[in-house]
């Protein structure tokens, strides 16, 4: 049973969808939220002006992986915003909730490694 090829794609459909969830809600959320967005961004340094680049990311890479379109492009692609992301804005380890961002984000990282390394399942629209 756990060598079954339906169940080993079910799963990677669910994991791309969870691991894709959090990208899609914040890059939607930092539509309504432009302004407060550009003002956290500028506090780290980063130019305010990336943020339709980060939203674009975040969007469209997390549809691309829930559909398994170009999985293994956007899940590398995802992987090293997610990276440059930690190291910018949950270096903090004084706050242990900039600690605990910190290890959930590399560990997003890492689930989009094995993601582009495996491929997105047969429930996908790569089929691979």
């Amino acid at each position: 049973m756990l060598n079954s090829p339906a169940l080993a794609d079910g799963t990677k459909l669910v994991g791309r969808i969870l691991l894709a969830l959090m990208f899609v809600l914040a890059g939607y959320s930092k539509i309504s939220g432009y302004a407060g967005t550009q003002q956290y961004m500028a506090s780290a340094g980063v130019p305010a002006i990336l943020l339709p680049l980060v939203i674009a990311v975040e969007l469209l890479g997390g549809l691309m992986v829930v559909l398994g379109w170009k999985t293994r492009l956007a899940a590398f692609a995802l992987a090293g915003f997610t990276l440059a992301a930690t190291l910018l804005f949950h270096m903090n380890w004084a706050q242990p909730m900039q600690q605990l961002l910190f290890m959930k984000n590399l560990s997003v990282v890492g689930g989009f490694l094995v993601l582009f390394a495996a491929g997105p399942g047969r429930l996908s629209l790569d089929r691979g």
